[in-house]
């Protein structure tokens, strides 16, 4: 299997903020280059690519304490599963959502991730 990793649109890119280039997410998750590329692979985590780099990025808010988001993981499986390629995963989580209140990935790092999920799983249907 080989990793791909899409180009962002400006709107997502925007909506995200602050981003991780691979390398520096790998050292803060005290991890290889290549192990943070399988960690894409195996959609763990989501990269894309941005302007001119060819390094993926990664959100910075999907590590925290040197370590991915708890539930992060799970629920980008479940994107995963419903079709979402990773821009369509990075727009989703970082779309606010007046049901959550505040957007997926908020409710995420407010350790809500199982709400989370469970609206992902509705995506696949």
């Amino acid at each position: 299997m080989t990793l791909t990793v899409a180009q962002i649109d400006r709107e997502t890119d925007q909506l995200v903020g602050e981003w991780l280039p691979l390398s520096e997410a790998a050292k803060q998750l005290g991890l290889s280059v290549g192990r943070a590329k399988q960690l894409l692979k195996d959609k763990k985590l989501v990269g894309v690519r941005r302007g001119g780099s060819g390094e993926p990025q990664i959100p910075a808010v999907f590590i925290a304490g040197g370590e991915i988001l708890k539930g992060l993981p799970g629920t980008l499986t479940v994107l995963s599963d419903a079709g979402y390629d990773e821009v369509e995963s990075i727009r989703w989580l970082f779309t606010p959502d007046d049901s959550l209140p505040g957007s997926p990935i908020e409710a995420i790092v407010k350790g809500r991730h199982t709400e989370v999920k469970r609206r992902a799983q509705a995506l696949g249907f």
